[in-house]
């Protein structure tokens, strides 16, 4: 069964954006390290998915940047976008999901691949974790608090126990958080 993997940015204080999606508070200076282990993190993917919100930004951004540092893979994975608001896709390369959050993600898990990867927005990935769809959670934390803004981990029902698998701190401030779903619980 394919695995799905969350990578998102997020600040010390749990917010993957400001109030009004506001991103300011990236760390961007990021080293060989980094982008290493984002590479290695993304190699086995060959799906992403991603809510209507940031698929908007995401993907046009990419594609109309073809010499940023990992878009040829970003643009040359499938694309998965859920939506109930969309009813065809001007996205080369993208699929829209309009069903069941649970049953759609089931489904991309049953097929043969590799590794789907998931980079949000807020409603999309806190509903992820609500479901406990996520097989492995990429955090990575930036050097940065802002007090308010988008959260992730604020819609679940009941505690989820993750397991650390590992820390990673990397020069520019960022320390990447690798958990895993604690199964057993």
């Amino acid at each position: 069964m394919r695995k799905l993997k969350l990578q998102v940015q997020m600040t010390v204080d749990g917010f993957i954006a400001g109030p009004n999606g506001e991103m300011d508070w990236l760390a961007f200076n990021w080293d060989d390290e980094l982008k290493n282990y984002v590479g290695a993190l993304t190699e086995p993917v060959d799906c992403i998915v991603l809510g209507r919100n940031l698929a908007q930004g995401f993907i046009p951004h990419w594609s109309s940047n073809p010499e940023l540092e990992g878009a040829e893979k970003i643009n040359s994975t499938p694309k998965v976008v859920f939506t109930k608001t969309l009813n065809q896709s001007d996205w080369d390369n993208t699929e829209l999901a309009k069903g069941d959050l649970i049953n759609e993600i089931a489904k991309l898990k049953q097929q043969d691949g590799g590794d789907i990867i998931a980079y949000g927005g807020a409603t999309f990935v806190s509903n992820l974790i609500k479901h406990n769809l996520i097989d492995e959670y990429h955090l990575f934390v930036n050097p940065a608090a802002i007090g308010t803004g988008m959260a992730i981990l604020n819609q679940l029902n009941s505690k989820q126990a993750l397991t650390l698998v590992k820390a990673t701190p990397f020069a520019c401030g960022i320390v990447v958080l690798h958990y895993e779903p604690s199964r057993s619980e």
